[in-house]
């Protein structure tokens, strides 16, 4: 089968780092890159609690893009085993399933938590965190039956989205049913990212919610707070017109464009705050947002969301993980803010009951309080991965939201990706 796999070599890494300055496509086109283009033997099921299964659409995640420009903190080296097949967002079909996992059947359209926990590694007693649910926090992500390994699309012996075919374990398959299509499938994942944050920090009724970022994340962040019917203000801080009219199509009420001449401003007067000038540097800011959701990750954008925070309010950062300089943590401090972070999913309390956050995600795509679909603006056969990370790590020129690849479709030279 045909897999895009990452492996870490000190001699390729010291290339691309430096190469890719300059060139930043070197990351993935060339033959000295991490990534790597290449045939592999289909996986075997690990034990007979695993099923297989057939890869109909592997998205593209951010967090992918940041490993690929070797962003990522060396904090997270420990969790993942070499060489591994790239890819967590995953939508496909069992193909087989082990003797332990015979609630599954052939041909049964399924999604896939990736998270490699506590009884996906073999682990007979759980972890305090997966006992409680916390599959996200487990412990154990590098002891156990598996190589170390976060989710799959990190640990070397599942094999990841961005594959003809993968392995996971019976807990991690949840089925898709009929009012929920393949393209809504592939957003689960995300979507799920955005649920769990919300469901665990929710905004109380008639807050003022800022969601800074309105690439999938921020989307999907705003889309389960409308989903979830929790009646606040939303007001997201956006960086290019087509996140705008999304932003506004789920359910936005306010829009700011990022524009260094305004934004600062503007976003002040949509949260009702007061712009006050320091001596010298960036505009300081009294008043904010009840809670203040960071879907960004990068130096910029999370000094925005502790400046733009009310006295007393929250921020949680879900944007991408790494090593920023530059962030000003004073309002922390003499605002009394709570910071919170927000990694993946696990469970939730949803209707008065606790269920898998996958769970909650495919229901509200079931009932059509949400539809995700849109925002699959480009597909991809994997030979074309070259055009498919071009067009993902240049969306704005592309017009790309969220970008996936078919790993099993024919691939016909120059055919370029499916945009819709």
């Amino acid at each position: 089968m045909r897999v895009l796999q990452f492996n870490y070599k000190l001699p390729r890494y010291i290339f691309t780092k430096m190469a890719g300055k300059f060139f930043p496509s070197v990351h993935w086109n060339s033959s000295f890159s991490c990534l790597q283009f290449m045939e592999r033997s289909e996986p075997d099921l690990p034990n007979e609690n695993w099923v297989k299964v057939k890869v109909k659409y592997g998205g593209i995640c951010g967090s992918d893009l940041n490993l690929l420009f070797l962003n990522d903190s060396p904090a997270t080296s420990p969790f993942v085993s070499f060489p591994f097949t790239i890819g967590h967002e995953i939508v496909g079909e069992i193909m087989e399933a082990g003797l332990q996992a015979n609630e599954f059947n052939k041909g049964d359209r399924v999604v896939i938590d990736p998270i490699l926990s506590c009884e996906s590694r073999g682990i007979e007693k759980p972890c305090p965190p997966c006992m409680k649910g916390n599959f996200s926090l487990c412990v154990n992500k590098a002891n156990g039956d598996l190589s170390p390994g976060l989710l799959i699309g990190a640990c070397r012996d599942t094999g990841g989205g961005w594959s003809s075919y993968i392995v996971a374990h019976k807990s991690q398959i949840f089925r898709l049913p009929n009012e929920v299509n393949d393209l809504n499938g592939v957003m689960v994942e995300p979507f799920s990212c955005a649920l769990h944050c919300v469901l665990r920090n929710p905004p109380n009724k008639d807050d003022t919610v800022l969601v800074i970022g309105s690439g999938v994340i921020g989307l999907c962040v705003i889309a389960a707070i409308r989903a979830l019917e929790i009646p606040c203000k939303i007001v997201a801080l956006v960086k290019h017109k087509t996140q705008a009219e999304l932003a506004s199509k789920y359910g936005a009420d306010k829009i700011i464009l990022l524009q260094k001449s305004s934004y600062v401003d503007e976003l002040a007067k949509s949260l009702n705050a007061q712009v006050l000038k320091p001596l010298f540097g960036s505009e300081v800011i009294q008043g904010g947002a009840d809670i203040v959701y960071e879907c960004v990750g990068k130096t910029r954008s999370i000094n925005d969301a502790l400046r733009f925070t009310k006295n007393g309010g929250r921020v949680v950062l879900l944007g991408l993980a790494g090593i920023m300089n530059g962030i000003d943590w004073t309002t922390v401090w003499l605002n009394e803010l709570e910071v919170k972070g927000s990694f993946a999913y696990s469970t939730e309390r949803y209707n008065g009951k606790t269920t898998r956050t996958f769970n909650i995600a495919i229901e509200l795509m079931r009932l059509g309080k949400v539809d995700l679909s849109p925002l699959v603006t480009h597909q991809f056969p994997i030979e074309d991965y070259q055009n498919a990370l071009n067009t993902a790590s240049n969306k704005k020129y592309r017009g790309a939201i969220k970008v996936v690849f078919e790993p099993n479709r024919q691939y016909k030279k120059k055919t370029g990706g499916i945009h819709k």
